[in-house]
C-alpha cells in the first residue's frame, strides 16, 4: 500500500511549512529515511525524510508552496501503483482534528458486516490470540474493540512472564529494597530506628504474589468484560487458519501468534547444577542466599543483583561484555558499575565464565576467567528466547531467523493470515514494545494498515540509582554525524528535588543535533529516572527541538524533570545553573 509524504510536524506552534525544494523526482526509488524534500518553517530550514521505501509515485506541491502541516504531498510505493490525484484542499490545518488511525475507515461496526460476514462467516472466530502475555491479551481486546469475534489461548496464568515473573515481581522486590536504603540512610534526616531492619523472605514473596495476584486478576476481569473467549491449554497451529487445544480444533480467519519467551540458559558445564536459578527462581525462593552470583550484567541481572543485596546478599556479578547494560550509553553502564562499587556489590566485566561445580564446602565454585568466585546460588541472567511450541504443525513452514519468528511491519509471519507480536519476534523484549505490537498486529488482523515502529521505545533499569534512555547513545550519535552533535549535561547534585530527596547521584544527558536542535538521545541515571525518561520520549516523537524545551516549556521548580530542560540548555550554551563554560 502507498505510504504518504506529508509535510512533518516538527514543532509545537509549527502551523505551516514552505516546500522549499524537492530532492528526489516521480520514478526515483528511496530508502526509508532518505532525504526527499528540503522545508522551511518559521525556525530552521531543514530536510523531510522518506516515511518509508518504495518509489515516488507523485509529487504533489509545487516548490516555494506554503503547506498546512499532515497535508499530502506525494505518495511512496510500488512501482506502478495507483494513487488519488491531489486533494482539493490538502487535509487540515493545526486547529483541525486529526486524520483517523491508519485505515480506521475499514473498522467493522460489528460482527458480520462486510469485512466478517462473507469472509469468515465459516471460522469459529475472527481472530485466535495464542498466548496470554502483554501482547496476547492486548491483541485480543484491540480485536474485541474493533467488533471482531476474538478467543484467547493461554496454558497458564494470563498475564505472562512480565506479570508473573518478570517485571511486576521484579519492581515490587525494589521497592522492598527501597525501603531497606530509606532506612539505611535515616539517621541522615534525623530519625532514629534503633538496630536497622531484617528481612522476613517469606513475607516480601508474599507481597510480591499479593500484587501479581491483583494484577492477573484485573487483566481477566478486562478479558470478560471485552467479551473474550479464554481457553485453557497448550495450543498450537495445525493449520494456517486453524488452531489445536486440549484435543480440540479451532478455527480464525487471522490468528496471531503470541508465544512470549523463556529464560535462556547458556551451554557451560555444570549450568544445570541444582544451586543454579533462573530469573525463574529468583521469584519463588523463600530463602536469602548469603553469597549470590549473577551471571550476566543486562537489566534483570542489575535489578536482582540490587534487590537481593539490599535484602542481605554478598552479590557477585559477572558480565561476558565490557561493561554493564551494554545496550545503553557508555555513561550510563559506567554510573551504574560506580554505584553498585560504591554500594558493595562486586562487579566483574570482561569475564567469560567457562564452567560451574560444587564447592567442597557446600555452595558452587564458578570458574570465572582464570579465577574463581563461590557462592551459594548462581543466578543466571543471561537473557530470554523466544517460545515457538505454538508453532505446532506449521513450524517448518513459518520464516524463523535466529531462533524468534520473521514478520514484515505489519507484523505478519510468510503465512498470510498468520501474525505475530511480542517476545516471540525477539528484538526488544520489553512489555512495552509488546503491547505496541499487539496493537499493530490486531489492526492487520482486522483489515487495516498500520505499521510498526519501535524506534522510539525507551530502556528503564529500576535500580538504585534508576536508569533510562531512549534514542541514540552518544558513541552512535558521532558516528552517524560526526561533530554535527552537541552534548548536554546537568548533575543532580545541582537539582534541588534531587538534593532535598537525598538523592544527588546522576545526571540527565542529552544529544543534540547541532544544526536543528533536534533531540537525538536522552539518558537518565537518578532518582525517578524511569518516570522522567517519558518526557523526552513524548517529545522526540512529536520532533520537538531542544530549542523548544528550553524556550517554550516551562518546568516546574522544584522536580527531577528539570534536569532534563537544564540538560538542553547546555547542550544549547544556555544553561542557567551551570558554571559558564570556558
Amino acid at each position: 500500500m502507498a505510504k504518504e509524504i506529508i509535510m512533518p510536524k516538527n514543532g509545537m506552534d509549527m502551523k505551516e511549512g514552505v516546500l522549499v525544494k524537492w530532492l528526489v523526482s516521480v520514478g526515483d526509488y528511496v530508502e526509508k529515511g532518505d532525504p526527499v524534500m528540503e522545508i522551511e518553517t518559521d525556525k530552521v530550514t531543514m530536510e523531510s525524510e522518506a516515511p518509508a521505501s518504495g518509489t515516488v509515485l507523485a509529487l504533489y506541491a509545487e516548490e516555494g508552496e506554503t503547506v498546512p502541516v499532515l497535508s499530502v504531498m506525494g505518495y511512496l510505493g510500488e512501482k506502478g501503483e495507483q494513487v488519488p490525484e491531489r486533494p482539493a484542499e490538502n487535509l487540515q490545518s493545526d486547529a483541525a482534528p486529526l486524520p483517523p488511525a491508519p485505515s480506521a475507515e475499514k473498522v467493522p461496526p460489528a460482527v458480520g458486516d462486510s469485512h466478517t460476514g462473507a469472509e469468515n462467516a465459516r471460522f469459529d472466530f475472527d481472530v485466535a490470540v495464542i498466548g496470554g502475555g502483554p501482547a496476547g491479551y492486548t491483541a485480543a481486546i484491540r480485536v474485541a474493540q474493533r467488533g471482531g469475534r476474538a478467543v484467547l489461548f493461554e496454558r497458564g496464568e494470563v498475564g505472562g512472564t512480565c506479570l508473573n515473573r518478570g517485571c511486576i515481581p521484579a519492581k515490587t522486590y525494589l521497592k522492598t529494597a527501597e525501603y531497606l536504603h530509606c532506612i539505611e540512610h535515616a539517621k541522615e534526616r534525623g530519625i532514629l530506628l534503633g538496630s536497622g531492619a531484617s528481612v522476613d523472605m517469606e513475607r516480601v514473596r508474599g507481597r510480591k504474589d499479593e500484587v501479581v495476584g491483583t494484577l492477573v486478576s484485573g487483566v481477566a476481569s478486562l478479558l470478560r468484560s471485552n467479551g473474550i473467549e479464554v481457553v485453557r491449554g497448550d495450543a498450537s497451529l495445525c493449520g494456517p487458519q486453524r488452531i489445536r487445544c486440549g484435543g480440540r480444533e479451532y478455527s480464525a480467519g487471522k490468528i496471531i501468534l503470541c508465544g512470549g519467551s523463556k529464560p535462556s540458559m547458556p551451554p557451560i558445564p555444570g549450568i544445570c547444577h541444582e544451586e543454579v536459578w533462573s530469573s525463574d527462581d529468583a521469584f519463588s525462593t523463600k530463602d536469602i542466599p548469603k553469597r549470590l552470583a549473577i551471571l550476566g550484567g543486562g537489566v534483570v541481572g542489575c535489578e536482582l543483583a540490587a534487590a537481593f543485596h539490599a535484602f542481605g546478599s554478598s552479590v557477585t556479578i559477572i558480565e561476558t561484555l565490557p561493561r554493564l547494560v551494554a545496550n545503553m550509553d557508555e555513561s550510563v553502564s559506567d554510573a551504574l558499575r560506580k554505584a553498585f562499587e560504591t554500594d558493595g556489590i562486586a562487579v566483574l566485566t570482561d569475564t567469560r565464565v567457562n564452567a560451574v561445580r560444587g564447592a567442597a564446602g557446600g555452595g558452587l565454585e564458578i570458574e570465572a576467567g582464570g579465577s574463581a568466585v563461590f557462592a551459594d546460588k548462581l543466578l543466571v541472567a543471561t537473557g530470554r528466547i523466544p517460545v515457538l511450541d505454538c508453532l505446532g504443525s506449521m513450524k517448518d513452514s513459518i520464516a524463523i531467523r535466529g531462533g524468534a519468528v520473521v514478520v514484515d511491519e505489519r507484523l505478519m509471519t510468510s503465512i498470510e493470515n498468520v501474525y505475530a507480536a511480542g517476545d516471540i519476534c525477539g528484538g526488544a523484549m520489553l512489555a512495552h514494545a509488546a503491547f505496541r505490537m499487539a496493537d499493530v498486529a490486531a489492526i492487520g488482523a482486522m483489515g487495516g494498515d498500520a505499521r510498526i515502529d519501535l524506534g522510539g521505545i525507551p530502556g528503564c533499569v529500576y535500580t538504585m540509582p534508576e536508569a533510562a534512555g531512549i534514542g541514540l547513545t552518544e558513541k552512535d550519535a558521532r558516528e552517524r554525524y560526526q561533530e554535527a552533535v552537541s552534548v548536554g549535561m546537568f548533575p543532580f547534585a545541582a537539582n534541588g528535588r534531587a538534593l532535598a530527596s537525598g538523592s544527588p547521584e546522576g545526571f540527565v544527558k542529552v544529544i543534540v543535533g547541532k544544526e536543528y536542535g533536534e533531540l537525538l538521545g536522552v539518558h537518565i541515571v537518578g532518582g525517578c529516572a524511569t518516570e522522567t525518561i517519558m518526557e523526552p520520549a513524548a517529545l522526540m516523537r512529536m520532533e520537538v527541538t531542544a530549542h523548544e524545551v528550553v524556550g517554550d516549556i516551562v518546568h516546574a521548580h522544584p522536580t527531577f524533570a528539570e534536569a532534563f530542560m537544564e540538560a538542553c540548555a547546555d547542550a544549547l550554551g544556555q544553561s542557567v545553573h551551570l558554571p559558564k563554560r570556558g
